[in-house]
């Protein structure tokens, strides 16, 4: 009986913890430690990152792994703002990449990765897993 209460609390803990999501927006400031522990080389730098990610609410990065392939992110205020901060980098697009631009686009919360090119699933999954608030 004693060993069945521990494994349920134990459960609960878990529940309330570990698997819990936080809703607050990501920010370049709680993702750039990660990408650089990634070996990303990165920059905030807004001459670098561009208008639109430069001007974002939460902050921009441009990012580029070991590949080359450049991602820049624009962290919007939140999730009310992605698809307008989306529509922005595809009018601002070149006019080859318009026609492929889903190819390139990542949305997540409040975050809008754009690469320059498909990305690996090895680069989409490490700079998923590391957007933080």
């Amino acid at each position: 009986m004693r060993r069945a209460a521990l494994v349920t609390v134990g459960i609960a803990l878990l529940a309330a913890g570990c698997g819990a999501r936080s809703n607050k927006p990501f920010t370049a400031k709680g993702t750039i430690g990660c990408l650089k522990a990634k070996h990303f080389a990165v920059t905030t730098d807004p001459t670098q990152v561009g208008f639109i990610a430069a001007f974002a609410d939460n902050g921009g990065i441009r990012a580029t792994p070991q590949d080359g392939n450049v991602v820049t992110l624009a962290f919007t205020k939140d999730e009310t703002t992605v698809a307008d901060t989306e529509k922005a980098f595809k009018a601002h697009a070149s006019a080859g990449l318009r026609p492929h631009f889903s190819d390139v686009v990542r949305t997540n919360r409040n975050a809008v990765m754009v690469w320059t090119t498909t990305p690996t699933g090895d680069d989409d999954h490490t700079v998923q897993s590391c957007l933080a608030p």
